[in-house]
């Protein structure tokens, strides 16, 4: 009599022979338990929300000066220094009950704050409010023995469009580019083509270089890539208004490896890859809303995805190999926030013990996770790439 094949032995050979992001890896993610762990038994239910991660329940405190009336508003960025200090830019406190229609809706304070291991507020850098309109993102240059905190702030048509350098007690300020004369609205900042180095549209995003330099993605308004020395001195630029090789519409993601500079073309739907000089290389097309960029040591390519509340891991060849991750800011049967939900997830980082953090824009916090046990470690986030050279 002939032997007939499980069912199980089709159902692998089928996900096996789909292509995308039903890959071997992503079809192999399918057989695994709840914890992660490739154990080869079968374990019933389960929907992997979080992918190869545990949620820290509760991570994220409120401010010292929190109370029943204000709390946290837009979370934008975060930057890891270590374990116990973790650095977190938002766009000002809003009322705690955040469907409070008030027009007072804005509480300019907590721009910049530290949380500690346990996400308790530890730090508030006050002194600098005055500073800042809308903080974008935050960075810790990997290469900096100093270790210097670095703001984007977008700025918005009233404010500083600008980069600030702080030393990492935030006691200074080491280097501010950006100037006072910028367009004040989009529709203006898209009229011209020729706005000095300095004169931004909304900058969004950095990346570093192994000798100091770094590259600016400029931005939401603008269309274009700077690249400056390591004391601010521009260098070169790239990039125009539009969907073709080498344009952009909101550029919203950078990241660097050996030879290739990664770009989130945010409204294009893309990630676009250049020479680090600026050279097009190719598109990855069908992106749906990426927002932040990650290399690994391991050679994998992770995009935070804004609108599926999501974390897409792609090849270096630009396919996509698996995904994690679910919305978290409401609940449709009414169980309102459950941990490790994702509301417009804007920036992540990761410590040297492997957790997870992700700021969420719209929600209001910073997401902490940590590797689960028995977790696949090809599912997990890799160590930052750092270059050599």
């Amino acid at each position: 009599m002939k032997t007939q094949p499980s069912l199980v032995t089709l159902a692998l050979a089928a996900a096996l022979a789909i292509p995308g992001c039903e890959s071997g890896e992503r079809a192999a993610a399918a057989t695994m338990d709840g914890a992660g762990a490739s154990n080869g038994a079968v374990v019933k239910g389960g929907d992997d929300r979080t992918g190869p991660y545990d949620p820290v329940a509760g991570w994220w405190k409120g401010a010292p000066d929190h109370d029943d009336e204000w709390g946290w508003g837009q979370v934008a960025g975060v930057a890891v220094d270590h374990p116990d200090r973790i650095i977190v830019v938002t766009r000002g406190d809003w009322p705690a009950d955040r469907s409070d229609p008030r027009e007072d809706r804005l509480r300019r304070t907590n721009y910049i704050v530290v949380a500690n291991g346990n996400g308790e507020i530890v730090e508030q850098w006050a002194q600098w409010d005055s500073l800042f309109t809308l903080p974008h993102q935050v960075y810790i240059n990997p290469y900096d023995p100093d270790r210097h905190v670095w703001v984007v702030d977008s700025g918005g048509g009233a404010g500083h469009m600008q980069v600030v350098k702080f030393t990492n007690d935030g006691s200074e300020i080491a280097m501010r580019l950006g100037e006072r004369d910028h367009p004040k609205t989009r529709e203006a900042a898209r009229a011209r083509s020729d706005w000095g180095p300095y004169t931004y549209g909304w900058p969004s995003k950095l990346a570093f270089l192994p000798d100091g330099s770094f590259l600016l993605a400029d931005g939401y308004w603008n269309s274009r890539i700077i690249k400056y020395s390591e004391d601010g001195e521009f260098i070169m630029q790239w990039g125009a208004l539009g969907t073709g090789p080498g344009e952009f519409d909101l550029l919203h993601g950078l990241a660097v490896d050996e030879d290739r500079v990664y770009v989130a073309d945010r409204q294009n739907e893309r990630l676009q890859l250049f020479t680090h000089d600026g050279e097009f290389i190719e598109e990855w097309p069908n992106i749906f809303d990426p927002v932040n960029i990650w290399l690994d040591e391991n050679g994998a390519v992770w995009v935070l995805d804004a609108s599926l509340n999501r974390i897409l891991k792609y090849d270096r060849d630009g396919v996509l190999q698996d995904y994690w991750g679910a919305y978290g800011a409401a609940g449709a049967i009414g169980r309102g926030i459950w941990p490790g939900g994702l509301s417009l997830p804007h920036q992540m980082d990761m410590d040297e013990d492997g957790n997870l953090y992700i700021a969420s824009y719209s929600g209001g916090w910073i997401n902490k996770f940590t590797p689960k046990p028995d977790a696949d470690p090809g599912r997990l986030l890799g160590p930052r790439l750092l270059l050599t050279h």
